[in-house]
């Protein structure tokens, strides 16, 4: 049902009883109420988990029922999780050191805080609410920076509230510290990238073209040597020289960013870049490297498929196709789950308990925040056919997918190869469409082995 590895600083708070605060290798986590949070009648697959987030303080776990609790210091005297107040169905959450955000699925956004609400830290209030442009305030994705939340709309525009010390929300720090309301930082932007450690931030637009700004001390920004005085840059900067492909991803750490780059025609495929404080992004050396270079290691360098992979405050980890867990950077607190804690310049394979659900490997996150380390597993659901197919083929090729169609039925089609492209084949999407006519299991099959046999 739930497959979670756990593995770091286990304190602030307690998220396993009867162990040291240190947990160097990695161990299974279990829920210490978790019938409790089980409705015998719930369907299995709304049971398991969909997201963990973790803090300085808090970490929350987020179920596919749309239910959510919290682990924090402050119930760490029975180490028992309190459930999540809200109405709503629960998409996402996030946390940074003080403060926490909720997106549910009607598109709201309630946070709380000392950046948020410095009235009343403890209460969700909706901040969605709080954007002047009334057309503008139905929320697709929340982010985390270090005392900020970042808000990406409907309408792809990029949203920042809390803390701006390091410039984050893209202002003069001088004149604006902090925002108890959303203010409004780009048009036009389909992803944002920051961590819960990051005083910095980036912005992708929908051509591909990266813009950052916040702290840049380290270089952690990319933005070259010439730059490299400029320890915050206050407005939004287009970062150049970025390898070429396309940008899967960037997670960002206290004091470095890591870029995952697809391209099809390099081999492999898949490649990591990092820039900001060497001894933690994995070139094996100390010092700053200031723009984005590639981290070579022979643990994938054969690797098409880099599944996924998370920055913490300065660790980092990456799951490969092969099942392989791959680490590096800081150590003290056992966050790379080596059995001790020696630091890592370069990258090192992690020894894993055996997973659960190892011939679905496609289907486990991996997650580094501050000085801990989560391995889980979450299957894909499907609330609508054609955006989760965008996200799925975004990011990666070897899928098993299960479609839950409007009339119950449950349609698999086991390792499909998908190697088009949504804008490329958008006849092939309207196929799969098809599948939510009434069409019995077999017939829904035989047109997955058609999409595949015209994609081999």
């Amino acid at each position: 049902m739930n497959e979670i590895i756990f593995f770091g600083w286990n304190k602030n708070p307690i998220l396993i009883k009867n162990e040291p605060e240190k947990i160097t290798k990695p161990i299974q986590f279990k829920f210490e109420n978790e019938n409790e949070n089980e409705n015998e009648n719930e369907n299995e697959n709304e049971k398991q988990i969909k997201q963990i987030s973790t803090g300085f303080f808090s970490t929350i776990f987020l179920f596919k029922n749309g239910k959510a609790i919290e682990y924090s210091k402050e119930n760490d005297s029975n180490q028992n999780p309190s459930k999540i107040q809200i109405e709503e169905n629960i998409q996402k959450v996030t946390v940074d050191y003080e403060n926490e955000a909720i997106l549910t699925i009607e598109g709201n956004v309630f946070a709380k805080g000392d950046d948020i609400n410095s009235n009343n830290s403890n209460q969700f209030i909706n901040i969605s609410s709080l954007i002047e442009d009334t057309n503008d305030r139905v929320i697709q994705d929340i982010v985390s920076g270090y005392n900020s939340i970042y808000l990406l709309t409907s309408n792809q525009n990029a949203y920042g509230i809390g803390s701006n010390e390091y410039c984050q929300i893209g202002f003069d720090s001088e004149t604006l510290p902090k925002t108890e309301k959303p203010i409004l930082m780009m048009k036009n932007v389909s992803k944002i990238f920051s961590g819960n450690t990051s005083d910095f931030i980036f912005l992708l637009n929908s051509n591909q073209e990266l813009f950052g700004c916040g702290d840049n001390g380290y270089g952690q920004l990319g933005l070259g040597e010439s730059r490299k005085e400029e320890k915050k840059i206050q407005k939004l900067t287009q970062i150049q020289n970025i390898p070429k492909g396309k940008i899967i991803d960037i997670q960002c750490g206290g004091f470095d960013s890591i870029m995952l780059i697809e391209n099809e025609n390099q081999n492999p495929k898949r490649k990591l870049y990092s820039c900001g404080r060497r001894g933690f992004n994995g070139l094996g050396k100390n010092g700053h490297t200031y723009e984005f270079t590639e981290i070579k290691s022979s643990l994938f360098e054969n690797d098409d498929d880099i599944l996924d992979f998370s920055v913490g405050n300065m660790h980092t980890l990456i799951l490969t196709s092969n099942s392989e867990l791959i680490g590096f950077g800081e150590n003290e607190y056992g966050q790379l789950g080596t059995e001790d804690i020696k630091d890592q310049l370069i990258p090192i394979q992690i020894e894993l308990p055996k997973l659960k659900f190892n011939d679905e490997i496609f289907n486990y996150h991996i997650l580094c925040k501050n000085e801990k380390s989560f391995l889980y597993y979450s299957s894909p659901s499907f609330s609508n056919l054609e955006e989760d197919l965008i996200k799925l083929f975004e990011r990666k090729e070897f899928c098993d997918i299960s479609f839950k169609t409007e009339n119950g039925e449950i349609i698999e089609a086991h390792k499909l190869i998908l190697k088009y492209r949504l804008n490329q084949n958008q006849n092939q999407i309207e196929k799969l469409q098809e599948i939510i006519s009434n069409k019995s299991i077999k017939e829904s099959n035989q047109i997955f082995e058609m999409i595949y046999s015209n994609n081999k």
